[in-house]
């Protein structure tokens, strides 16, 4: 913080020493103008920066979540690929296997999800994944097809715990520090910025001006709500476990 705030020190400087030597060696013409160069200049430069400032604060959240709800589909898409192989098992293997299964995404749909608005993910949820494949670990298997099957299930829990972890990292996933307030700072200068030039508008002069600030609010409060990959209103759903539970069900039911 101590140095954007010697950043924006220096270039504020810069303006004012630079005015000076301009203003002592009688260079320049005077700009008071509303429409001045000056004027022209600071708001197309202002204009541009909302612009960037604000394409950050869409851009690298809304990817963040794009990945997010694919990681999603991966992660239940391995627990059905787990459901299926774990028929191959053993004795009372499938049972215990696929209780498991349905109790752990229960709870991510519960439970857990509603941790994750907090940007963390339930202890709870990653003790049952360990603790079902430490059971699968163990299983005795002798056959030959036994052994493949159990092979099978621990390689999909392997890859259904990979993608848990990638989701821990989409919940605690946040903007840039400072993005959202610049966002916001930005917009405002946007909008004021032809009072701080000079200009009064009136009348229909200030229609198109509010307008604009109502499209920026709007802006603002789009990229707050999109920072969140798993709150607010455009949060990314537990879908896709859902699916994998009606999954789970058409599975009993068939096999």
């Amino acid at each position: 913080m101590v140095a954007y705030t010697l950043a924006v020190g220096a270039a504020v400087g810069v303006v004012a020493l630079t005015a000076l030597v301009f203003r002592m060696a009688a260079k320049g013409s005077p700009d008071g103008r509303a429409d001045g160069p000056s004027a022209g200049h600071a708001g197309s430069m202002l204009s541009a920066l909302f612009l960037l400032v604000f394409a950050i604060a869409i851009i690298v959240p809304w990817t963040t979540a794009d990945a997010a709800r694919q990681n999603t589909y991966s992660e239940s898409r391995s627990a059905v690929d787990a459901y299926w192989a774990a028929a191959g098992l053993p004795g009372t293997g499938p049972e215990t296997v696929r209780a498991g299964l349905r109790d752990y995404i229960t709870f991510v749909v519960g439970d857990e999800w509603n941790a994750m608005r907090d940007g963390r993910l339930h202890p709870v949820g990653t003790e049952r994944l360990d603790a079902l494949r430490t059971r699968v670990t163990s299983m005795e298997a002798t056959e030959a097809g036994a052994m493949e099957a159990r092979a099978d299930v621990l390689e999909h829990l392997a890859a259904l715990s990979g993608a848990r972890a990638l989701r821990a990292a989409d919940a605690a996933a946040a903007p840039p520090p400072g993005v959202l307030v610049l966002t916001v700072v930005t917009g405002l200068l946007v909008i004021v910025f032809p009072f701080l030039a000079g200009a009064r508008p009136r009348g229909a002069a200030l229609v198109p001006l509010l307008a604009m600030a109502a499209l920026l609010g709007f802006g603002a409060l789009l990229t707050w709500d999109i920072s969140r990959v798993f709150d607010g209103p455009l949060a990314v759903g537990p879908d896709a476990f859902r699916g994998a539970l009606e999954e789970f069900a058409r599975i009993s039911g068939g096999v």
